[in-house]
């Protein structure tokens, strides 16, 4: 028997479209079912994240994930990405270079973060990069849907995805940001992050969502164009780039 996005946790954002803010680092999963595909945006920090998201995907639609698209390479983001195996994983180019170059890194990152050793080892040992880059945009058919992946950064880090889901029958685009929007606390600028190109990077994805969009952070509440701009000018007066 199915249940409803709200009885599995989720949080429906319009027809065949929901979030869930996973507990521990409020990192928000994405999907997006279309006739014959089904898309989920990020896989959570674990194995066990990732097994749990298919399960209830599954337990909604009563199908299976068929595509991955990864917003940015951090722990909390792509470390359950194997637990969607013969699944297609996309992200932006340069990102699968990364995360064979680095799994000691992700693998301790994680540890930083609190994921048990064992567990942080398993998901890095297992890590799946992915099999689409996208450089530029590349739209993705889900049968009678389709979704527009852009690589809008760099900013947050050297390799952001931005995950398009184009509005229609009164609808409005949703926009799935990684971490290049966070509501929940100020955006995060770790070693990675190219905090003098990130205002640009915010320039690109309200280009790609418009002004009636809802944008969807890595962490915290759906936002508005208008909200995403303010962090764009917040993160400009910050690391002293100019005014668009």
């Amino acid at each position: 028997m199915r249940t409803s996005w709200e009885e599995a946790g989720w949080e429906r954002l319009g027809d065949g479209v929901a979030r869930r803010r996973m507990p521990g680092w409020d990192e928000t999963i994405g999907v997006i079912a279309g006739s014959t595909g089904v898309m989920i945006v990020d896989t959570g920090a674990t194995l066990r994240d990732g097994a749990e998201l298919r399960r209830t995907i599954r337990g909604v639609l009563g199908r299976e994930v068929t595509h991955v698209a990864l917003t940015h390479p951090h722990f909390d983001h792509v470390l359950g990405t194997a637990a969607f195996a013969g699944v297609e994983v996309f992200g932006a180019a340069g990102l699968g270079e990364l995360l064979r170059r680095d799994q000691d890194g992700l693998r301790h990152d994680a540890t930083r973060h609190g994921v048990a050793p064992e567990a942080a080892a398993e998901a890095a040992d297992l890590l799946v990069a992915p099999h689409h880059h996208v450089h530029g945009q590349l739209t993705v058919e889900l049968g009678d849907r389709q979704v527009l992946l852009a690589n809008v950064g760099p900013g947050h880090t050297a390799h952001d995805l931005a995950v398009l889901v184009p509005g229609g029958g009164g609808e409005p685009e949703i926009v799935f940001c990684g971490d290049l929007v966070e509501e929940s606390g100020e955006p995060q600028a770790g070693p990675d992050a190219l905090p003098r190109q990130w205002p640009g990077a915010l320039d690109r994805l309200l280009a790609l969502g418009g002004e009636d969009a809802r944008y969807v952070p890595g962490h915290g509440a759906v936002v508005d164009a208008r909200f995403v701009r303010a962090q764009r000018d917040a993160l400009a007066a910050r690391y002293g780039v100019a005014p668009a």
